[in-house]
Formats: structure tokens, sequence, C-alpha cells
């Protein structure tokens, strides 16, 4: 039984029948949202950006939300493989126990988590950004009208309207919330967003980690970030909700003389979910022709079914877990641990020459 999975859009299977893929043929790796399921990816992580993409080369846009986004941040440090490892540790141990005498709040986990990202920082936010291939781009859903600010049952009521609205159309999200862009300001992203009200903010050290705070802030679950420095003034909630899974328009990433253009997605699942509102609606899960030059990565059913519960871990767990913190850390751990195979068979695959027969197809309409 594999644990990998090797998926490709038809430009990207062509290129790898051809060529086989090198990791100057990547042009951007998203990373998406999902709270503890990003934690599969570790090793898989480590490998890619301690290792693999770490030789000269065409700059390779990093874009991601909520964890995706911290698992990219970490990616930028010179010393990628111990960081992400350290993000996983530190992510599995983290209880979010609230104060001695005092309930559990979304206050508490949001200071939990900024303390969290601060230690793992470490005042070293310029040197991350001065990464001399890795560009990153952090996803924010910033509030309008109702949400523009965080206010109790106002906010449920926002919340309310945007779901209502988003099941008619995904473009009518935007009546409710944009997409904030926080951007390696050396360079922009080489695709044009247009399917939601989008803006681009540099990103800068000073609001490096609030934005990868407010990236991972799931509503009613932590409180929102307000008047991000050098972005508009509002409320900054979890990226994922416009963009879970960063269906995009990644076709537009051309080929170059220095790179295939193609995108490497490493994921905890096969279909890409448009924005977090869309995963009941199986309709929107369909791939497309954006997704045309991507390489997905991704475990497979089978193996996920030998991982401790027979899932990914989940927030859910947090819950289930609640009074039993040492076995949910164990189960985690043991998900991880098993998750090498995924980084493993990867390696394999490159090293015995990218075999296209290993290469699913990832349908698209295109003609």
């Amino acid at each position: 039984m594999r644990a990998l999975r090797i998926l490709a859009g038809p430009r990207a299977r062509a290129h790898v029948a051809r060529h086989g893929l090198r990791a100057a043929d990547i042009r951007a790796v998203p990373a998406a949202a999902g709270g503890p399921k990003g934690l599969i990816l570790n090793p898989l992580d480590r490998f890619l950006f301690g290792h693999w993409l770490t030789g000269p080369g065409p700059s390779v846009h990093l874009a991601g939300a909520s964890i995706g986004a911290w698992r990219l941040a970490c990616a930028c440090l010179p010393d990628a493989d111990a960081a992400l490892a350290r993000l996983a540790e530190d992510y599995i141990a983290e209880s979010y126990a609230p104060p001695t005498g005092e309930r559990q709040s979304a206050r508490n986990i949001s200071a939990r988590f900024a303390a969290l990202l601060e230690a793992q920082l470490d005042g070293r936010q310029a040197e991350l950004l001065a990464h001399p291939r890795l560009r990153l781009h952090v996803l924010t859903s910033r509030g309008r009208h109702l949400l523009r600010r965080e206010r109790p049952g106002i906010t449920h009521a926002g919340y309310l309207a945007a779901f209502g609205c988003n099941l008619l159309s995904r473009r009518a999200l935007g009546l409710w919330l944009e997409r904030v862009v926080f951007s390696d300001p050396r360079e922009a992203l080489p695709l044009t967003l247009s399917d939601l009200p989008t803006r681009r903010v540099a990103l800068t050290p000073a609001n490096l980690q609030p934005s990868i705070v407010g990236s991972g802030s799931i509503p009613f679950w932590l409180e929102a970030v307000h008047d991000i420095e050098g972005a508009p003034r509002g409320a900054y909630w979890d990226g994922g909700i416009t963009d879970y899974h960063l269906h995009w328009p990644w076709q537009q990433i051309a080929a170059q003389p220095d790179s295939a253009g193609l995108v490497l997605y490493p994921h905890f699942q096969s279909r890409l979910v448009p924005g977090w509102l869309d995963k009941a609606l199986r309709w929107r899960h369909r791939p497309t022709p954006a997704l045309d030059n991507l390489v997905v990565l991704a475990p497979s059913p089978a193996w996920i079914a030998t991982l401790p519960g027979a899932k990914l871990p989940d927030r859910q767990d947090f819950k289930v877990w609640q009074h039993d913190v040492a076995s949910r850390m164990r189960a985690w751990r043991t998900a991880v641990a098993e998750s090498r195979r995924l980084a493993d068979e990867f390696a394999q695959w490159l090293d015995d020459g990218c075999p296209a027969d290993r290469v699913e197809a990832l349908e698209s309409d295109s003609p």
C-alpha cells in the first residue's frame, strides 16, 4: 500500500512525462488552511523546504492561509527543517488550557497562538523576509459591513449573512469579506485574483506576525486581529474563509526559460475546496482548467485509515480529548511519525526518475 498519491493537471502531467520534475520547475507552493490536518504534511514540508528547494533557481511564491501560512513562514527561515520540526512539536504540545480559575475563551486561545508564533519567529522576521529564493504571501479575510469589527451578536449576524450569500454565489461572499494578501514586497504574485475583492499589503517585520495570527483566527474560536500595521483598518480573520484550499487561477503562471511554471501543492486531500464555507457545496470542489499546471501530493485514503482513529488529526480532537490531553498528543505524534512515508515516497519517486505511471490525472474542464 502506497501512502502518497501524486496527481497532476494535464499541463503538469505532460511535462512530468517528458522531462520529469526538477526543483527549478516549481514557481509556487500553496498551503491550505485546515488546522491540525496540516501536521500530516510536516515531514514532506521538511524535505521540500529543508532539502529539495534549497538550491539556486527562480523565485518560488509561497501562498498560505491559517496553519498553511505558519508552515510557509517557517519554510522561509534559514534552518527550515528545524523550524518546521519545531512547529509540529509546538502545535502538538499546546493544550490551550485557560489560566487557573478562568473559563476557556477565544481571547485565551488567541493569546496562546500569538505566543507560540512569537517564540518561533523570535525576532527573525527580517531574516525570513530576506530569503534569497522564497517569496511569502499570507492570506487573511478582512470583514466588511457588519464584519468590519468583531462585536458580540453582530459578528454572528454578519457571518450568517456571509454564509447565505456564499450559498447563492461565491462572488457574493465578497459583499462581506475581502481577501487581503500580505505579500513579500520584492515580488508580486505572478497571477491576478479577480473572484473576490482583493487587496495587497506589503509584508514587513512589523506586520508579519500579526498577519499570520489573523490568518489563523477562526471566527468564534479565536479573536479577530484588528488594524494590522500598514493595512486597511478593520477585523482580520482566518484566510481560509475566503481561500480554504487556494483554488486560484494557477494556470496564469507561465513557463519561463528557467522554469516550467509548475505549482507544487502538498495537500492533506486530493480535492481543492475554494472557501471554508464551500465545504458542503461539493459541486464547487471539481477540478477546473485553473489547476492544469498543478502537481498535488496527497495522502491516500487507504493509508489514512491506518492512522490513529483511522483519520487525519483535526480540530475536534481538542474536544474529544479535552480531559485526556496526553492521549491526543500521543495520537498526533504517531500520525506525524507515520507521515514520514509521504516524504520518503516522494523522494524515492524523484530518485527513480519520476515515472509517469505513478502520476494520476487531475481531471479538468480543458477542451
